[in-house]
């Protein structure tokens, strides 16, 4: 009987190359920000759409992270991440350069959680050098100014 004949590139995947697989992330950079503190800007034109980065931190219980949420809401810091009902992320514990992405009420980008990751996603197509940002949309009793252009009124 004959074996049928293996098609494709016999050639082993380079998974340390960012472009394999589709696995591309745009480089992006955490800098200091006219809007507050620190700041995410892109290194790169990133298109809309596109996945930029993922929201890592320690995943809690909902009712462990409210401690935490007013610790850091006394400093006038959101580091918490609801994921669902019972999860969040605690971006201060385990977290990335995605938790210095600022808020703003005409944002750039969106978050969209899949399974138990969250995602920062562009939700236009930003130029390079342009700051990351996206809408918390908090709930709760703390309250912080809004940065996101001077004159901006609302509150997180």
């Amino acid at each position: 009987m004959a074996r049928r004949k293996r098609t494709g590139s016999s050639k082993p995947r380079n998974f340390s190359d960012p472009h394999a697989n589709g696995l591309y992330f745009p480089k992006i950079r955490r800098k200091r920000s006219k809007l507050h503190g620190w700041g995410v800007f892109a290194l790169e034109p990133i298109n809309k759409n596109k996945r930029v980065v993922n929201y890592a931190g320690e995943k809690i219980r909902n009712r462990d992270s409210t401690p935490r949420e007013e610790r850091y809401l006394s400093r006038g810091e959101i580091w918490c991440f609801r994921i669902n009902h019972l999860f969040s992320r605690d971006a201060k514990v385990g977290g990335n350069v995605a938790r210095f992405i600022n808020h703003s009420c005409t944002p750039n980008c969106y978050s969209n959680i899949i399974g138990d990751t969250i995602w920062i996603i562009a939700g236009r197509n930003i130029r390079l050098g342009e700051e990351l940002t996206y809408n918390y949309f908090t709930e709760g009793e703390g309250e912080i100014p809004c940065r996101c252009r001077p004159g901006c009124k609302s509150l997180l």
